[in-house]
């Protein structure tokens, strides 16, 4: 006589906010109208954690038939270093990235302000690897010696977002019709703009403008991260950039395309033939995600 018996699973689901937001994301990267290879990199990624009932002979409703925590990871990176070397710079810091994270044994699925505080640590760490990863792989190759790369990384899980930035890439958040800058530039004339040298508005057109102050580079010190954790709100939309887009397009304009809150795809289309069209001087690279949070 079998001593084992299939059972109905329970017949309710319970799912976390995270898996129960709408996140629409689009992403486009393109050589621009002036440059002969793409330097920039980009990844969207989705984050899951999972659990599905198969048999239980526990009463109805006592255990989920599934349960799920849904995260979404969204990187942008735009390497320098002259013909090849920006190119394996920036795909080289996303791919180890993901390398660190994926090898992080226990995935953090539910956000409160202590597990908040050990994912920016977590990131900051793993921004720290990213130097000494590209140093050995210049090492490889003498013509990538001078390599380097900018990186923004956003990861949100429900209406958490983390933000993690070094360089002039930048993360911007469209809530309540105004398009709020999440990162700073991490360039010589942001820092003149900061001790007072220029006055901000001179700090778009100033020739320092393009010099980093941080970078992920294969030589040199750590550069600072900076490091956010922010509420997104019912409706919010996050874009990530490569500066190729705001050299060419006014964040008013930005503000604009985005507020007529077109597919995700589609926005990310006009925002790279904006920049074509006023130039295109540089690689565009852009994520566009627009959340719809339950209450």
């Amino acid at each position: 006589m079998a001593d084992t018996q299939e059972f109905p699973a329970p017949g309710f689901q319970r799912v976390g906010v995270s898996a129960r937001t709408i996140v629409d994301i689009g992403a486009l990267s393109h050589t621009g109208a002036v440059r002969t290879k793409n330097e920039d990199s980009f990844l969207v990624s989705r984050l899951e954690r999972q659990m599905q009932t198969l048999l239980t002979n526990l009463p109805d409703k006592q255990v989920p038939e599934q349960y799920g925590e849904v995260a979404y990871a969204m990187l942008v990176a735009d390497g320098m270093g002259g013909h090849a070397a920006g190119e394996v710079a920036s795909r080289a810091a996303i791919s180890t990235l993901v390398d660190l994270a994926i090898k992080t044994p226990d995935w953090i699925m539910r956000i409160d302000e202590k597990m908040a505080s050990q994912i920016l640590e977590r990131m900051n760490k793993r921004f720290g690897q990213l130097t000494p990863a590209l140093t050995e792989l210049a090492k490889t190759d003498p013509a990538l010696s001078g390599m380097g790369t900018t990186l923004t990384v956003a990861v949100s899980l429900g209406a958490d977002l983390i933000v993690a930035h070094v360089g002039d890439s930048r993360a911007y958040l469209l809530t309540h019709g105004k398009l709020l800058p999440l990162t700073k530039d991490q360039t010589m004339a942001q820092l003149l703009s900061d001790l007072g040298v220029i006055s901000p508005d001179d700090r778009t057109k100033h020739h320092a403008r393009h010099v980093l102050t941080g970078a992920i580079t294969a030589s040199g010190e750590k550069a600072p991260v900076e490091l956010h954790h922010i509420w997104l709100d019912d409706g919010d939309q996050l874009l990530l950039c490569s500066d190729g887009l705001t050299e060419m397009v006014s964040e008013e304009t930005i503000e604009s395309l985005l507020l007529k809150r077109k597919p995700a795809q589609e926005a990310c289309q006009e925002l790279v033939d904006l920049a074509i069209q006023n130039g295109g001087k540089d690689n565009v690279t852009v994520i566009v995600a627009r959340y719809e949070i339950p209450k």
